[in-house]
Formats: C-alpha cells, sequence, structure tokens
C-alpha cells in the first residue's frame, strides 16, 4: 500500500491498516476456525471495496475472492522464541528497493515430524514493527514463488504472543501486495526463512 501528495489517499491508507489491525483483533477474541472463516471473508471485502485494495482499480469490481487451502489445525502452533544475535539485514524486494531490518529472535516449532524455525525480525522501516516472512516448498507451483506473509505487527497481523511463546498459524499465511499487481514492490523471506517442506495452508495460487 502507497500514499502519495493527496491526503485522501494517506486517509485512505491510514484506514486500509486500521481495518486489518481490527480484523486480527477481532480475530484473537475467536477460536481459530471461526477467526480463519472471518479473516477470508474480511480480507475479501478488503480487496474488492476499498481504495488501498492491492488489486487494480479495474479488477476490483469482478473479484470473486482470493483461493485458499481449508483450515488444518495442524499448521496452528504455539513457537517458542529463542534469543538470536542482532543481525542488521537488508530485505529485498519484488521489485526495486529494500527494506531494512535486524533479527531479534528464533521462533522454534513442530510440525508433524519436522522440527522448524523462523527467524523473527524487526523492520526498522514503517515505524518498525515484528516481520515473519517465510518460503516453503510450494513456492513456484501452488503459492507464489517469493513466498508469503505470517507476521506483519507494522499492519496489525499477528495473532499474539504470551510469555515467550508465539502464535504461529500458517492458515493465516497470505501472498504479498506484489502478487496481485506488479506496481508494488514487497520484501520476501531471505534465505534463512525458507522452510524445507510444503505449507498447504494459507493463501495460495489459482489452480
Amino acid at each position: 500500500m502507497t500514499s502519495d501528495t493527496n491526503p485522501r489517499a494517506t486517509l485512505d491508507l491510514w484506514d486500509y491498516r486500521r481495518r486489518v489491525a481490527d480484523i486480527y483483533a477481532s480475530v484473537r477474541e475467536m477460536d481459530p476456525t471461526h477467526g480463519w472463516a472471518f479473516w477470508v471473508s474480511a480480507r475479501n471485502d478488503l480487496f474488492r471495496s476499498h481504495s488501498q485494495s492491492p488489486l487494480p482499480a479495474e479488477e476490483r469490481e469482478s473479484f470473486a475472492g482470493l483461493h485458499y487451502w481449508s483450515y488444518d489445525p495442524q499448521l496452528r502452533v504455539s513457537a517458542a522464541v529463542e534469543p538470536a544475535s542482532p543481525t542488521e539485514i537488508l530485505l529485498a524486494h519484488s521489485g526495486d528497493g529494500a527494506t531494512p531490518a535486524r533479527s531479534f529472535g528464533r521462533a522454534t516449532f513442530r510440525l508433524g515430524s519436522e522440527e522448524l524455525s523462523l527467524v523473527m525480525y524487526w523492520l526498522e522501516d514503517y515505524g518498525g514493527g515484528v516481520f515473519i516472512p517465510f518460503g516453503d516448498a510450494t513456492n513456484g507451483t501452488e503459492t507464489y514463488g517469493g513466498g508469503r506473509y505470517l507476521i506483519d505487527s507494522a499492519k496489525g497481523a499477528d495473532l499474539g504472543h504470551e510469555e515467550g511463546q508465539v502464535t504461529l498459524d500458517f492458515n493465516f499465511s497470505y501472498h504479498p501486495s506484489c502478487v496481485h499487481d506488479t506496481r508494488w514492490s514487497c520484501p520476501l523471506p531471505p534465505n534463512g526463512n525458507r522452510l524445507p517442506i510444503p505449507i498447504r495452508g494459507g493463501e495460495r495460487l489459482a489452480r
């Protein structure tokens, strides 16, 4: 999402981010399955009707909804956050630009028989925020080749944390805006956040 010199555009961007934050606040008060259904419906409404939708304006009226896998409760985990040496990084973008960030922790968890982890980043842009992008074995076929996002607290997208445990629910994984329109340039997961298994949960490409 971007704004320009038009004050209305900046107010619309502010409104979009507030609505995203409100969606996640509501989800955190629901059981996971109902929360996910609400999230899917609310995101479709934003994409279809909001002036800051990632979709091109000419596609919004005919927009029929994003594509998702069905909810899988096994893809929801409580991950232990372990210390990580702060490392400054520039997150490469899908297009021009890069986003400065620093690692501050590592979320470790198990999916099935796999012991996995994802580096947690603090964005040094956007006024700060926790950011967990990831790649997996579905990238380039069933999902966008550049990966997806799991947490982006700068935009209100998170499911909460408590006592050193962070909720990771891969059913809430979503594509960056550049998937929907190439005018966006979005930060992508670095190599250290690419999981070796397929994560068939969350937003997917149309089949």
